[in-house]
């Protein structure tokens, strides 16, 4: 039987967490996090399955960890916080829990589709700080919204959207059989939309996908819409377009860095909505993300 460490709960984790791991499962130690690299080494000692939420294991926190032999990571973006060839390279198993959240985070992303299009987040820190601007927002019905990625989640934006009267259209890295939506090229998706959700995992095709080149093609005010990976955008580019006006607002979920350093020029700029990477998180969804987390940590 594996030994297993959940190697960064918190309190919110742990009250579902409870809820789900049963008395016939296997053994699982829980710490509560956060972990850093450098205390990672020493936790692990004796574990050979960790479950990870949100801990950072590079190359060098890796090859300390002698008895690890299995990352069991909260999520499909593992490429964020573990060094996926240098674990590889030492023979550790990452496994990734896919599909457990596709409508929540669907739910979230528009959620700040509604935030960006009517300067909600904006509107409250000045009402809160005793300012006042009615700001004028952009109404949705028969706006077109550009899916990135039409895989669980994009579909399930794509339902949500038609349902409050989006006209949604989507490209895909590959082929999907029976598109619910209209499946467009990627110029033209670019085009056309006045709201772009991005809905791809972080991989080497995908890291800095939405460059500059094709920022510059998309229309001018463009809202960005990012519940994916902050990976997946070229942050550089995104802030000249954040500035000129080429991108109108960005609402992101995601950071190159979690928690986010005080000095991300995202946190300078007026024109965005930012949450705490927190569109998986709901009850519904961590049942199922833990069941399965547990049963992958079992099998080993």
């Amino acid at each position: 039987m594996p030994k297993t460490l959940f190697i960064d709960s918190t309190p919110d984790i742990d009250l579902v967490w409870r809820q789900v791991h049963g008395a016939n499962d296997i053994p699982i130690t829980v710490n509560m996090g956060p972990a850093n690299p450098a205390n990672i080494p020493a936790l692990i000692a004796g574990y050979d399955t960790v479950i990870n939420d949100a801990s950072y294991f590079n190359e060098a926190t890796l090859g300390q960890c002698k008895s690890l032999k299995h990352i069991v990571f909260l999520g499909t973006g593992a490429a964020s916080f573990v060094d996926l060839a240098a674990a590889a390279k030492l023979g550790i198993k990452v496994s990734t829990i896919a599909g457990y959240g596709d409508t929540t985070v669907a739910e979230h992303a528009m959620g700040l589709v509604f935030a960006a299009a009517r300067h909600i987040a904006t509107m409250h820190g000045m009402v809160r700080t005793g300012g006042w601007r009615p700001m004028q927002g952009m109404e949705l019905r028969g706006k077109t919204l550009g899916i990135v990625g039409l895989g669980g989640i994009g579909k399930e934006m794509a339902r949500i959207a038609q349902g409050i009267g989006l006209a949604p259209i989507a490209w895909n890295r590959s082929p999907v059989a029976d598109p619910s939506v209209p499946m467009v090229g990627l110029d033209e998706l670019l085009a056309k939309a006045d709201i772009i959700s991005l809905h791809l995992g972080l991989n080497d095709g995908t890291r800095g996908f939405l460059d500059r080149a094709k920022l510059a093609r998309t229309r001018k005010g463009v809202i960005v819409i990012n519940t994916a990976r902050a990976g997946v955008v070229d942050e550089a580019a995104l802030i000249d377009a954040l500035k000129s006006g080429q991108v109108g607002h960005y609402a992101t979920d995601v950071f190159n860095q979690e928690p986010v350093n005080p000095d991300e020029p995202l946190l300078k700029l007026d024109n965005v909505t930012l949450t705490a990477h927190a569109g998986y998180n709901t009850p519904e969804a961590a049942k199922t993300m833990y069941r399965r987390a547990i049963d992958l940590a079992a099998a080993g």
